[in-house]
């Protein structure tokens, strides 16, 4: 019995220590998407004013290190959002989202994909939650909170926009872009 308990201690030593725990929220190192597993490509924080607001991360089918391999790969892709803050309004994520569409892909910027959107989100964020972007290699892009879909949308373009949100020439967080792309941020 007692070689029994040592063995699945060891065992569960063996599955955390593949475990990623960030800020107090453990982060999956591979995810299933659209049927193709993806990695864990990186990681970070998203600071506004000193105020951790949420972890992003980031998850690909091969491994990416620099903003134009994630923009250009066509493969699926996954943006993760774990929230940290205890409140976020939808509107301030909104917000960010309208001004990173602006200054990354200002093409998109008031199309009708963007409206779309945006108005996924109707409702506000709070600590624990999670918010999925897939962004398919079809273009389509999904939104899930917390496990529930908020909507797809099919357009290459707005998928690579919201991409370049995190990870174009002007990114919401230069740290957070960093960290995604697998770099200490």
């Amino acid at each position: 019995m007692r070689k029994l308990v040592v063995v699945l201690l060891l065992m569960l030593a063996a599955v955390n220590a593949h475990a990623l725990e960030v800020a107090g929220v453990h982060l999956e190192t591979a995810v299933i998407v659209n049927n193709h597993p993806l990695k864990l490509n990186g990681y970070g924080i998203r600071k506004k004013f000193f105020v951790k607001v949420y972890i992003g991360s980031l998850y690909t089918a091969k491994a990416v290190a620099k903003a134009d391999e994630a923009l250009s790969e066509p493969g699926d892709k996954l943006i993760r959002m774990n929230f940290l803050h205890s409140k976020v309004d939808k509107g301030k994520i909104t917000e960010a989202f309208s001004e990173g569409f602006a200054a990354n892909s200002p093409q998109l910027a008031g199309s009708a994909e963007v409206k779309k959107f945006l108005a996924f989100f109707t409702s506000d964020f709070s600590k624990g939650d999670t918010v999925d972007l897939s962004l398919g290699s079809d273009g389509r892009v999904v939104a899930v909170h917390n496990g529930k879909v908020l909507g797809t949308i099919t357009s290459k373009r707005l998928a690579k926009g919201i991409l370049a949100i995190y990870l174009g020439e002007k990114p919401a967080d230069e740290a957070l872009k960093k960290g995604m792309l697998g770099r200490e941020s």
